[in-house]
């Protein structure tokens, strides 16, 4: 059974870092292309960074210089760095997992950035 379970999250003050991490299990990991995404009440659901199984990264705008998304395959994680983390970053993080065929999502995790 596929899972994806994400962690990291929590309060921090405006200007601080947190980094998210996704473990898998109940797949083969190298071919997932792996997915941050982010909700906030109201809103749609957003992509905010992707890491494809070869390695190429996208990162939404307004969050590049400042969040960086990385994958370690040996251990079945991706990882979200998250820094100078501003108000407008408070959001539940998911991960999102994709091959051709398959498409599976994580509980999410809170970030709050407040102080």
């Amino acid at each position: 059974q596929v899972h994806f379970v994400e962690s990291g999250g929590g309060l921090v003050q405006p200007g601080g870092s947190l980094r998210l991490s996704c473990v898998a299990s109940g797949v083969i990991f190298r071919f997932y292309n792996m997915y941050w995404y982010r909700q906030s009440p109201g809103k749609q659901r957003e992509l905010v960074a992707a890491i494809s199984s070869g390695g190429g990264i996208t990162v939404k705008d307004s969050v590049k210089g400042r969040f960086t998304i990385s994958r370690d395959n040996a251990k079945n994680t991706v990882y979200l760095q998250m820094n100078s983390l501003k108000p407008e970053d408070t959001a539940v993080y998911y991960c999102n997992g994709r091959t051709l065929s398959l498409d599976s999502w994580g509980q999410g995790t809170q970030v709050t950035v407040s102080s």
